[in-house]
C-alpha cells in the first residue's frame, strides 16, 4: 500500500488588514495572498501528497472559503473549520455543515482569549461537547501557559478526538522547557489527544534561531506521544517567519530518521489520515 505524505497544517488567505489584524509590523512577509496554487508549489517540490487546511480567521466565511478550495484543488484532503462553538444556536449551524465531507475538524483561537481559563467555560464546552456526533475533531490552539486548563478540558470530552497544535507552542525563545515538559507528558496521558510538529520554529527567535534549540522540544514531544500519535504539519504560511517550507520538512524528515520505517510512515502521513478521517 502507498502511503501517502501529508502536510497536517497549513493555512490560505487573501490579505487584508482588519480581517488579520494579528499581523503586526514584523510579519511583512504574512501580508500578501496565499493561495491553493502557491502550497502546491511547495508540496510538489517537497514530495508532500496533500494537506490539511486549518483556518486563521474565526468567520464562517473563512470556513466556507476553505472548503470551496478542497472542492477544486484535490490535494487538499481536508479541512479544520471554525463554528462559533459558545453560540447557543451552534447545533443547528452544525446540522448546516454536516453534509460537508471535507469537514474533518473544528478550531477556536483559544490562544488569544484573554482570560486563560477560556476553554473551560460552560458556554465553549457544551459546544465542544457535540462534536463527536459529527466525527469532527477539535484542534486545540493554546500557548504553553494555557496546558494546565487544557488538560482539564480534554477530561471533560473522553470521547472526543482532540489534535494538540504546535506542540502547545513552548518557550523555546527563551529556552524554557518547565512546565510545559510535565504538562506535555501529563496531557499525553489521554489517548484521544495527538499532537501536530507543527509551528516550532515560529516559537523560537525568529531570525538567530539554530535547529539544536528546537531538538529537546521535539524530542520531548515525540517522546511523550510517541510515533503512533504525532502528525506533521508545516503552518505555512506563518511559519515563513522563521523557515521555508522546504527548510522544515527537510529537519522533521532528519528528526524522525531515527525511527523505524513504519513509525516514520506514521508521522508523516498515518496518523493525520486515521485522525481526520482523510481519503486515501
Amino acid at each position: 500500500m502507498i502511503i501517502m505524505k501529508i502536510d497536517s497544517h497549513h493555512h490560505f488567505w487573501k490579505y487584508d488588514p482588519q480581517t488579520y489584524s494579528w499581523m503586526n509590523q514584523q510579519m511583512d512577509i504574512l501580508k500578501v495572498d496565499y493561495q491553493p496554487l502557491d502550497l502546491e508549489r511547495e508540496i510538489s517540490a517537497a514530495e508532500i501528497d496533500g494537506v490539511v487546511s486549518v483556518q486563521a480567521d474565526q468567520s464562517l466565511r473563512e470556513t466556507d472559503d476553505l472548503l470551496n478550495h478542497a472542492r477544486v484543488n484535490d490535494f487538499i484532503l481536508g479541512v479544520v473549520g471554525w463554528l462559533p462553538l459558545a453560540d447557543a444556536n451552534v447545533r443547528d449551524l452544525m446540522d448546516k455543515y454536516s453534509d460537508c465531507s471535507l469537514l474533518k475538524g473544528i478550531r477556536h483561537v483559544v490562544q488569544d482569549e484573554p482570560d486563560d481559563n477560556f476553554i473551560l467555560g460552560e458556554e465553549f464546552n457544551r459546544g465542544v461537547s457535540l462534536l463527536k456526533e459529527y466525527n469532527w475533531a477539535y484542534d486545540i490552539l493554546i500557548y504553553e501557559r494555557q496546558l494546565g486548563p487544557s488538560i482539564q478540558f480534554v477530561d471533560r470530552h473522553p470521547d472526543q478526538v482532540f489534535v494538540l497544535d504546535h506542540i502547545a507552542k513552548p518557550r523555546i525563545r527563551d529556552s524554557v522547557i518547565e512546565p510545559w515538559k510535565t504538562q506535555m507528558y501529563e496531557i499525553a496521558k489521554r489517548e484521544n489527544v495527538t499532537c501536530k510538529l507543527s509551528g516550532i520554529a515560529t516559537e523560537a527567535n525568529w531570525n538567530e534561531w539554530k535547529k539544536e534549540d528546537l531538538i529537546p522540544f521535539m524530542d520531548i514531544a515525540l517522546d511523550a506521544f510517541g510515533p503512533d500519535r504525532i502528525m506533521f504539519g508545516s503552518d505555512w504560511p506563518v511559519a515563513r517567519l522563521a523557515i521555508e517550507y522546504g527548510s522544515w520538512v527537510e529537519i522533521c524528515r532528519e528528526f524522525i530518521s531515527k525511527l523505524t520505517y513504519n513509525e516514520r510512515n506514521l508521522i508523516e502521513g498515518e496518523v493525520a489520515t486515521q485522525v481526520y478521517g482523510l481519503r486515501q
